[in-house]
């Protein structure tokens, strides 16, 4: 922060009076002009308690960190702090919400950009870096949900899950009509690679039981209910009702 933010969070959370915001956040709101800015906006500051230990980084050596960790004592009242400049014209509340819900938002960008190669790929034609950025997203969205396919309960990153789905040496025996798949895996999650291996094509076996039943669009959205049932909470996706014709 700099000294001009600083001065407006201290002033503000000495005289102003404080309202809730979510999730055990109180703020208040003023107007903020910073250099360089062409006018005044809209500031709203936000402050939490900390109730854990802190962890503090020592930067005395340029070449060597030091963490150490600052116990609280039960008196000793400490909050965390944010500003948000916005020019929304919503109660704090609803800001607070917006800025928490765009802050979980940017792990999968992080995600896609780090594990999928968004971030490697530029070019001045820009049919070209939308064409490569739409493969990158497809790509991260379809291996998402086969991972949620193995595991609904949590959503797994691609650094780990990748060389755990596909890195495991496998051989295919054929023996009196029958057809056995032998995957040895050398890694510790074994256990949950194998669990993988058997409720994916578990669940694709009964979805084909009623394949038949069930239109292109239906057979999708029972794939998207079981990868998200976590979210969903059991609920079945169903597709939304075609509007009527126009005569």
């Amino acid at each position: 922060m700099t000294s001009k933010v600083k001065h407006t969070v201290e002033r503000l959370m000495r005289d102003a009076d404080l309202c809730d915001a979510g999730q055990g956040w109180q703020a208040a709101e003023t107007t903020l002009r910073l250099s360089g800015w062409s006018r005044a906006r809209r500031a709203v500051v936000l402050r939490r308690r900390i109730k854990a230990d802190l962890a503090v980084v020592e930067q005395g050596d340029p070449e060597q960190l030091r963490l150490s960790f600052a116990e609280l004592a039960d008196q000793s009242i400490v909050y965390e702090y944010a500003v948000l400049v916005t020019s929304l014209p919503h109660e704090i509340l609803c800001v607070a919400q917006l800025y928490r819900d765009r802050a979980d938002a940017e792990n999968p960008f992080d995600e896609i950009k780090n594990h999928w190669g968004w971030g490697g790929f530029t070019t001045q034609d820009i049919k070209r870096c939308c064409f490569m950025a739409r493969i990158a997203a497809l790509t991260y969205n379809w291996w998402s949900l086969f991972v949620r396919l193995a595991d609904p309960t949590r959503h797994t990153e691609a650094i780990p899950s990748r060389p755990l789905l596909l890195g495991a040496p496998a051989r295919l025996i054929r023996h009196g009509g029958q057809t056995r798949l032998t995957i040895s895996h050398p890694d510790a999650e074994a256990a949950w690679v194998e669990a993988a291996c058997r409720e994916i094509p578990g669940f694709f076996k009964t979805l084909r039981r009623t394949a038949e039943q069930l239109s292109p669009l239906q057979r999708w959205y029972r794939l998207l209910s079981r990868a998200l049932v976590k979210h969903l909470n059991g609920r079945q996706l169903q597709p939304p009702a075609a509007l009527p014709a126009l005569a």
